[in-house]
C-alpha cells in the first residue's frame, strides 16, 4: 500500500499496484486491466436499442478516504467541492446541493460540463451567486442555478463559473443536440410570494418552474429567460429527439403523481440554440402521457405494472395539457381521473437516437399509489418514438430496508430509488441511487441485471448526475451533501461493452 499527495487534487484507485500517480493522491493494492475506449455497436430490438450485456463489476472496495468505494482498476478524482474549490473569475466559493449535471462539449483533450444545483434561497451557506448576465430572478437570492466546469478528458479540473443564477431548486435536466444544457426548476413559486431562511427574508420578483438554456459561455453571455412554451411545474428532468421537433419532460410532484409529458414543436419548427427566444409561451404542444390498455382504457398510475410485464410495450396517447402556465390549476391537476397515467417521483429522462428512457424512483408509502397497486422500489422505462410504445426495462421489488432504512445484508446487491439516468457510449444505463439503504451508482442492463459501480463510503447523501464522457473515458457523478463532483475512471468498456 503506497500514498502519494499533492496539493492540486486527487485521486483514489481500488485494486493492486498501478505505479505513480501524476499530481495525485492515490491508494493501490493491483494493477488494473487496460481499457478499450471504443464503442460498441448497439444491437437492436423492440421498440429500440438493446445492449448486448455488460458483465457484472468486481467487488466494491472502500476507499481508505472514506469517499467513494470501487471496484478493483477503477479510480476517482475529485473535481469540484462545495465550499472548498474556487469558482473562476473571483465568483466566490464552488456552491452546494450538487445535482443534474451533463457533458456539452469536447475537443483537444477538454470537456465542457454543465452542473445544476438545486437550493433554495439562502439553504446553503453556498448558494449560487448572483453574477452578472446570469440572474433570472433578483428576489431569488444565494439560491439555486447552475455552474459551467471544465476539465481535461481524465476529469483533471480546470475552470468552474456560474452559467445560471436567481433559479430555484434546479434539480436535473438535459444536453441538447447542440450542446447546450436545459436545466429544470423542480418547484412551483408565484412572484410575490416570500421567503425565509438563514436569518434573511425575500420576496420571489418572478414565477418559477421552468426549464432554461445554459451554455459553455462564460458568465456575462448567458440568457437566463425561461422556456414558457415547455410548462410551468415541477421539472425534473428532459431530453430532446434527434428530430429536434419533441422534447420529453418529467415531473416529480405528489398529490396527484406527477406526470411524463412531451412537447410537440409548430409545423415547420426545428428546436435550436437560444429556445427561450425561438418560441413563443404558448409556441407548439405539450402534452401528458396516457399509457393503454389492452381494451383501450388508461392505466391510472403505472405502479400497476410489475416486473411480470418486464419487456411488453405499452402504446401510448399524449392527451394535450389545457393551461401550461399554471396559472389558476396546476398542470397535473387539469386532467380528470381516467384521462392521463401518472407516476410517484418522475425523475430522470436519457434520451438516445430510438427512444427516451425515463424513471421513477419508488412508490410505496400509502400515498405514494393506489391503495390496490404493487409497492416497488424503482421502475426504469423506455419510450420508442417510432413505435409510441413505453415498455418496462427495469424494475427493483419493494424490501423493508427501503421503508426503515436498515443496513440490508448484502448491501452491494440491494439496491432501491433509481433517480437520474444517463445512456453509456455502449447502450447501456447508469443509475444513481436516492434511496433509503447505502447509496450506489448502478450499472444496469435494460432488461437485465443491475450491478454496483460505486457505493458513498462518506454518508448517506444521493448521487446525483452521472454523465460519461463520448470516448467513454470518464464517468462523472456527484455525492449532493456535501456537494462533490467526482470523475471516476477505469476499465469500463470491459464491464459495460
Amino acid at each position: 500500500m503506497r500514498w502519494e499527495s499533492c496539493s492540486t487534487s486527487s485521486w483514489w484507485e481500488a485494486g493492486p499496484s498501478s505505479g505513480k500517480a501524476d499530481r495525485t493522491r492515490a491508494w493501490s493494492i493491483s494493477a488494473a486491466a487496460s481499457e478499450s475506449r471504443s464503442r460498441s455497436a448497439r444491437a437492436s430490438g423492440p421498440g429500440g436499442p438493446r445492449p448486448a450485456g455488460g458483465r457484472p463489476f468486481p467487488p466494491l472496495e472502500d476507499d481508505p478516504d472514506g469517499i467513494l468505494a470501487l471496484p478493483a482498476g477503477f479510480r476517482y478524482r475529485i473535481v469540484t467541492r462545495e465550499g472548498q474549490t474556487d469558482l473562476s473569475y473571483g465568483q466566490g466559493k464552488t456552491p452546494a446541493y450538487h445535482d443534474g449535471t451533463g457533458v456539452v462539449g469536447a475537443g483537444r483533450n477538454r470537456l465542457t460540463i454543465v452542473q445544476n444545483h438545486e437550493m433554495t434561497p439562502h439553504m446553503s451557506e453556498f448558494g449560487v451567486p448572483h453574477v452578472a448576465g446570469t440572474v433570472y430572478d433578483p428576489g431569488a437570492a444565494a439560491a439555486g442555478g447552475c455552474t459551467v466546469i471544465t476539465t481535461d478528458g481524465w476529469g483533471r479540473p480546470g475552470a468552474e463559473w456560474v452559467g445560471i443564477s436567481g433559479t430555484v431548486r434546479n434539480c436535473a435536466g438535459g444536453v441538447t443536440p447542440w450542446g447546450t444544457w436545459l436545466t429544470c426548476e423542480e418547484t412551483f413559486i408565484n412572484a410575490g410570494a416570500t421567503w425565509s431562511a438563514a436569518g434573511q427574508t425575500g420576496t420571489y420578483e418572478k414565477n418559477h418552474g421552468y426549464v432554461f438554456e445554459v451554455t459553455d459561455a462564460r458568465s456575462g453571455h448567458q440568457a437566463p429567460q425561461p422556456i414558457k412554451a415547455f410548462g410551468r411545474y415541477e421539472h425534473e428532468a428532459l431530453a430532446v429527439e434527434p428530430n429536434l421537433r419533441h422534447v420529453y419532460l418529467s415531473e416529480d410532484a405528489s398529490t396527484p403523481n406527477g406526470l411524463f409529458y412531451r412537447w410537440t414543436a409548430p409545423a415547420g419548427v426545428r428546436l435550436q440554440a437560444g429556445i427561450a427566444d425561438q418560441l413563443g409561451a404558448t409556441d407548439g404542444t405539450l402534452a401528458a402521457m396516457a399509457i393503454l390498455m389492452d381494451d383501450g382504457s388508461v392505466l391510472p398510475d403505472v405502479a400497476y405494472i410489475t416486473s411480470a410485464q418486464l419487456g411488453r410495450p405499452f402504446p401510448v396517447r399524449w392527451v394535450e395539457v389545457p393551461e401550461r402556465d399554471g396559472q389558476t390549476m396546476s398542470v397535473r391537476k387539469q386532467f380528470a381521473e381516467g384521462q392521463v397515467t401518472r407516476g410517484k417521483k418522475f425523475e430522470g429522462v436519457w434520451g438516445t437516437d430510438d427512444g427516451v428512457y425515463v424513471v421513477n424512483s419508488f412508490a410505496f408509502n400509502s400515498a405514494d399509489l393506489p391503495a390496490d397497486a404493487a409497492k416497488h422500489d424503482g421502475m426504469v422505462w423506455f419510450y420508442s418514438y417510432a413505435d409510441e410504445t413505453i415498455t418496462l426495462v427495469t424494475y427493483f421489488p419493494h424490501q423493508q430496508t427501503a421503508v426503515d432504512g436498515t443496513k440490508a445484508k448484502f448491501d452491494d446487491l440491494t439496491f432501491d430509488g433509481p433517480d437520474n439516468v444517463t445512456v453509456t457510449p455502449w447502450g447501456t444505463l447508469v443509475l444513481a441511487e436516492d434511496g433509503a439503504g447505502a447509496s450506489h451508482v448502478l450499472s444496469s442492463v435494460p432488461g437485465g441485471p443491475s450491478y454496483a459501480i460505486a457505493r458513498n463510503q462518506l454518508n448517506d447523501s444521493e448521487f446525483t448526475g452521472p454523465t460519461f464522457s463520448d470516448d467513454g473515458r470518464t464517468l462523472f457523478v456527484n455525492i449532493q451533501t456535501p456537494g462533490i463532483t467526482l470523475a471516476i475512471t477505469g476499465p469500463w468498456a470491459t464491464y459495460l461493452a
